[in-house]
């Protein structure tokens, strides 16, 4: 069973939503070359996936493990300064991230921190992380939210927290309660902005993490609303990085995503909330989980916080919310064939303009190694229509790079 984490599941929206502003860009005229010298010792010196860390992934109509938005209940973020970009870098979870350096990869042994390392989390964070009211038509739901621009009163949570919302309050950490308008949301993703009045109250904007500072096995704190509860506090572990599961806020027309995996416990209301690091800053936002119970069994999913940023920055500039499209099926290679093996290319589809062939191999997207259909999928789809890619591809014993340019997912 997949559990949305809130108390109440407001169905109901349209997948890629609205604005669509056609082509993004003029870039290269899709096509197909030979790799460079310099390219292709890129991809063979490249540290491909050993053997044994492989995805075994079928395609890309396969089924997923069963996993769900925790119910109604690409940026260097760390870096953000302006008003409007996202969050503030005021506030005491800045404070607690200041103790430490944050270098672009962290030194790991990680330096010692607080004997109480998840209290100072708390204390850190809670001023953050806002409970979120939903009046809907088919009922009334609880989930949270992350302040995440605190000038201008935007706060994140989920898509499938306010789909379908007549209206929406706010609760603070201090239990101010304030009206919230809903700016958009994209179902594809599971983001959603909400807007307070910023001179209502005194906000507080969470500092949020690079995803690629994300280890496996560091701290991860969850804070959240499970069950109405408001200002909740669990911690666990990162479980995995780069998750690729059918995620968005449609149950009938999910995607592949690309998520944090946690065994911290979160639950139904967690939805929206916010995963933490032990420095305070947000690595993710509490989105679903895997049970057979209906409650917490360790297995739980968080948009990652870059994904969180970039989705949120499109609402609020009124960007396109639809969803790239490249028009191919595949799976996993095995072997010497690490990669992307393409089984079908769609005619008059982005991919067969690029010149892509069935049996191809899909080595990278963009310099970054695709090691399965699921992933290659959760990577086109983060990107929007209009966009230019470029696949560098195995055909036989040579490479080759494929630009193509994505079309809207139907």
């Amino acid at each position: 069973m997949v559990i949305l984490a809130c108390l109440v599941l407001v169905a109901g929206t349209t997948l890629g939503v609205i604005l669509s502003n056609g082509r993004q860009d003029a870039g290269p005229a899709p096509g197909l070359r030979p790799a460079s010298p310099d390219e292709v010792a890129a991809v063979n010196g490249s540290g491909a996936p050993a053997d044994g860390e492989q995805s075994t992934g079928e395609q890309s109509t396969g089924e997923q493990p069963a996993v769900e938005p925790l119910p109604a209940g690409e940026a260097q973020i760390d870096e953000r300064s302006e008003p409007g970009e996202g969050a503030s870098s005021d506030g005491p979870a800045a404070a607690l991230a200041e103790q430490v350096p944050d270098p672009a990869v962290p030194q790991y042994p990680a330096p010692t921190v607080s004997e109480e390392p998840v209290v100072a989390v708390a204390e850190a964070l809670s001023p953050s992380v806002v409970l979120v009211e939903v009046d809907a038509q088919i009922g009334f739901g609880l989930g949270s939210g992350i302040v995440w621009d605190a000038q201008n009163g935007y706060i994140v949570t989920n898509q499938h927290v306010v789909t379908g919302a007549d209206g929406v309050i706010i609760t603070l950490s201090d239990g101010t309660r304030l009206d919230g308008e809903v700016v958009g949301g994209s179902s594809g993703h599971d983001v959603a902005v909400v807007r307070v009045d910023p001179e209502a109250a005194e906000l507080v904007a969470a500092t949020f993490a690079p995803a690629s500072s994300v280890r496996v096995g560091q701290l991860a704190v969850a804070i959240g609303s499970p069950l109405g509860l408001t200002g909740t506090v669990t911690a666990g572990i990162v479980s995995a990085v780069r998750i690729q599961v059918q995620g968005g806020s449609d149950p009938n027309s999910p995607v592949p995503v690309e998520m944090i995996q946690t065994d911290a416990a979160i639950n139904r209301g967690n939805s929206g909330g916010a995963l933490a690091d032990w420095q305070g800053r947000v690595i993710g936002m509490n989105t679903m989980i895997q049970t057979t119970t209906g409650g917490s069994i360790g297995l739980g999913f968080a948009v990652p916080s870059d994904t969180v940023d970039l989705i949120a920055t499109r609402i609020i500039n009124g960007e396109s919310l639809e969803l790239g499209y490249l028009g191919i099926s595949g799976q996993a290679g095995a072997g010497d064939d690490v990669g992307v093996i393409v089984a079908e290319v769609l005619p008059g589809s982005p991919a067969a303009e690029a010149g892509l062939e069935a049996g191809d191999v899909i080595v990278s997207l963009d310099d970054e190694p695709m090691r399965d259909i699921a992933e290659l999928s959760a990577a086109i789809k983060l990107r929007r229509p209009g966009e230019t890619i470029e696949l560098t591809i195995r055909r036989g014993g040579d490479l080759y790079v494929a630009t193509a340019v994505l079309d809207a997912l139907g």
